[in-house]
């Protein structure tokens, strides 16, 4: 896929202002058309110092790469959206490729992978006011709960806010919840069953309202009983991506047929396929999100 990368450098340098221009005309769609059901490309990775995919540390570190990628996934049928921080939306507005699509930004990645301070997640990205201003159509909070971390109560007081925002600007709001611990000086999501229903019911009852709200959930063991753990729409992630990817691919299918299962937020095990054929891997799951 061919891209202006010249021209998007010479607008950011010299026509900044062209971006409001842009976010004010882009043609948006309802969150909910058509069947239903929503596939959305995830790339806020880089934010929070993870551009590791397999076995590759730097995988993610080219920006143009990694925007060539995500230009192609857009450009297939059947993709609904993107997920990503003010910096990458940004690009891939300049680059023409939002049209018609879901936009969802991504707040708090100030849990910087392998710091000191990785459970104190800030809000660094996207406030609800800037997804507001830029016409924006999600917003999406990562809510990593550590029961020996003090930082998690930073983490769920800005969520708490973050979600009370949102439902006063009638904005949809994702949150990305795990119960979450220290392990030889790196932090582990606990992904068994009762620890993902666990974190669900933390998560679900954040904010003064939940009109708004949405979850964004591992696929993990006995997902039947984790979804009967709420009520509320939820989209399904990937995750590091890891094992056989026809082994990913069915646990997802099965996985969306369950009862309040809307869809897929899936980022490098898409954009970063093992075989490396990017459009490929989208299509197999827009297949498994739309039929």
């Amino acid at each position: 896929m061919s891209l202006d990368f010249s021209k998007l450098r010479e607008v950011r340098a010299a026509q900044p202002e062209k971006l409001a221009e842009i976010y004010s005309k882009r043609g948006r769609r309802d969150v909910i058309q058509g069947d239903g059901r929503l596939f959305i490309i995830a790339a806020d990775h880089p934010a929070r110092n993870a551009v590791a995919v397999r076995n590759d540390p730097r995988a993610m570190e080219n920006r143009y790469d990694l925007l060539t990628r995500l230009a192609t996934a857009l450009s297939r049928p059947g993709v609904d959206g993107v997920l990503g921080t003010p910096d990458i939306i940004d690009d891939l507005a300049l680059l023409g490729c939002l049209e018609g699509k879901l936009v969802v930004g991504s707040l708090n990645r100030g849990g910087l992978r392998g710091s000191s301070f990785e459970m104190d997640d800030r809000i660094t990205g996207y406030d609800i006011n800037g997804i507001v201003r830029d016409n924006l159509d999600f917003a999406k909070m990562l809510n990593r709960v550590n029961l020996n971390d003090a930082g998690t109560s930073n983490m769920l007081e800005i969520s708490h806010k973050a979600v009370n925002d949102a439902a006063a600007a009638r904005i949809p709001i994702m949150l990305e919840p795990f119960m979450s611990e220290w392990v030889d000086g790196k932090i582990k999501n606990n992904l068994g069953t009762d620890a993902v229903i666990d974190s669900i019911g933390i998560a679900s009852a954040l904010g003064n309202s939940s009109a708004y709200t949405w979850m964004k959930l591992p696929v993990v063991e006995n997902m039947a009983r984790v979804m009967e753990s709420t009520t509320l729409p939820t989209l399904l992630l990937g995750g590091d991506p890891v094992g056989d990817q026809n082994e990913t691919y069915a646990s997802w299918e099965k996985a969306l047929e369950l009862p309040g299962v809307r869809g897929l937020v899936i980022g490098r095990s898409l954009l970063y396929p093992q075989d490396g054929n990017v459009g490929a891997a989208i299509d197999t799951a827009v297949k498994l999100v739309h039929g």
